[in-house]
């Protein structure tokens, strides 16, 4: 998420943080170094210019030029800056009405509508114990109602059926009218989108709103647009009073134009982004983070939160205690591991939340397994004896040729696995022996030239 972003300002941030004083002269140099950045991410001009002219008049002050650690300090303004230009701090989604809280889902057409939908509804059935109804009001694009439906029955929430013969008003006041008859706390209406912005869809729209009068009128938008995506926020904004935006896809984003223009064109906050594929691959949008992220620190927060919705914790207890005595730690307790970590989105996931560093030292330890690589160790684990497990010293030649076979795997991607598991072992043992400074030194290591700044010696 953000790649190219982060590496240039996690650049600067370093550079920063190296000057002994800052002058007019340096924060300038910074500054225009930011503002390439920037640019490179499709972030809009006027917003770019907007950021560099408030970051340079909190630095040539006295809160920068007169601190004990001016670096420090000057990467303080521009965090909070960035946190200032993404809308400073999360804004909620609004429920507070009378049942059903209508929620209109607005955007163009492969933008995600649906799919962000169910997954909101999933989310507000999982996190908020709501009674969720959906329906689609898309009678124009071929299977659209079918899609809803597909998709409703996955996130575990309700469907309300249409058809492509009906006039979208009146599949709406149905909608409407079944959602108060049986008790529903929250009403998704999925509106029909186009390939471009036209008036017909507009007035489509215009009309489902005075209709419903919905408590939030969410705007859809693929964060791989760029600049497009902010231009037709800005369109949608001007037809519909928006209440909020949901951002798509930013996790194959690299850029993150999107993610830091929208809210200054629109004026509307980013309060959801969608982050993968799956119906759990939702985040509620925190400035503040979002901010931590984009200039290398992560979100050490949204991984504990993150861990403690997702991991069993009397599994991660024991694991604990394990990891303590040094001993037992087997390969059972490696592919619950490997779960614990798909449970909380894959490997990507979690080092997209580790700040720059982390990131990179566990996946020089790690491989950077890909998810599809985590999913064939669990496999090859899964064609092992339990004594071959717990004993994996007893795996040669003739068993790994079994277990590859079980596995349908080469012999190759065997001892992959193996070497795997006894790394991870050295660094179970490491924190035995004392605790995790030892830990980071050994990953210190794995890194070469010199470790990481930061990281103790």
């Amino acid at each position: 998420m953000l790649d190219n972003l982060t590496q240039r300002l996690a650049k600067v941030v370093k550079t920063l943080r190296g000057q002994a004083r800052l002058t007019e002269d340096n924060i300038a140099e910074m500054l225009r170094e930011v503002r390439m950045a920037l640019l490179e991410a499709d972030v809009a001009l006027p917003v770019v210019k907007d950021f560099i002219a408030r970051v340079k008049e909190k630095a040539v002050g006295q809160e920068v030029i007169g601190s004990l650690t001016p670096g420090q300090a000057l990467v303080g303004v521009v965090h909070d800056e960035l946190t200032a230009l993404m809308g400073g701090a999360k804004a909620e989604l609004n429920l507070a009405t009378q049942p059903p809280a209508i929620i209109l889902m607005a955007g163009l057409q492969g933008a995600g509508k649906t799919t962000t939908t169910a997954k909101l509804g999933k989310w507000l059935k999982e996190r908020q114990k709501k009674k969720v109804l959906a329906v689609s009001c898309d009678v124009y694009r071929p299977a659209a109602i079918e899609q809803l439906k597909t998709v409703s029955a996955q996130a575990g929430i309700d469907f309300f059926p249409s058809s492509a013969g009906q006039k979208p008003a009146d599949i709406a006041a149905a909608a409407l009218d079944y959602a108060k008859r049986h008790f529903h706390d929250v009403l998704f209406v999925d509106t029909a989108g186009r390939l471009a912005i036209d008036e017909a869809m507009m007035a489509e729209i215009r009309e489902l709103h005075v209709l419903l009068k919905p408590i939030e009128t969410l705007f859809v938008v693929d964060a791989m647009l760029g600049q497009d995506a902010v231009n037709t926020a800005k369109a949608f904004n001007e037809a519909l009073p928006l209440t909020g935006v949901v951002l798509t896809k930013l996790d194959g984003d690299a850029r993150g134009g999107a993610a830091l223009s929208v809210r200054h064109v629109t004026g509307k906050p980013l309060k959801f982004a969608g982050v993968g594929e799956k119906l759990t691959g939702i985040e509620e949008f925190h400035p503040e983070r979002m901010a931590s992220r984009i200039l290398g620190m992560g979100d050490i927060l949204g991984l504990v939160e993150e861990a403690h919705r997702n991991v069993d914790q009397e599994k991660a207890q024991e694991l604990v205690k394990k990891m303590k005595s040094g001993k037992g730690f087997d390969l059972s307790d490696f592919k619950a591991q490997i779960g614990q970590m798909r449970s909380m989105g894959g490997m990507g996931a979690l080092l997209d939340k580790l700040p720059a560093q982390f990131g990179a030292i566990a996946q020089q330890a790690g491989g950077a397994v890909e998810d599809k690589a985590v999913r064939r160790l669990e496999g090859i684990i899964n064609s092992m004896t339990p004594t071959e497990r717990a004993k994996p010293e007893l795996i040669k030649a003739s068993r790994k040729r079994r277990i590859a076979t079980g596995a349908g795997v080469q012999v190759q991607e065997v001892n992959r696995l193996l070497s795997q598991f006894e790394q991870t072992q050295k660094m179970m043992k490491q924190f035995s022996k004392g605790g995790m400074a030892k830990m980071m030194r050994a990953a210190k290591g794995l890194m070469g030239r010199g470790g990481m700044p930061g990281m103790p010696k």
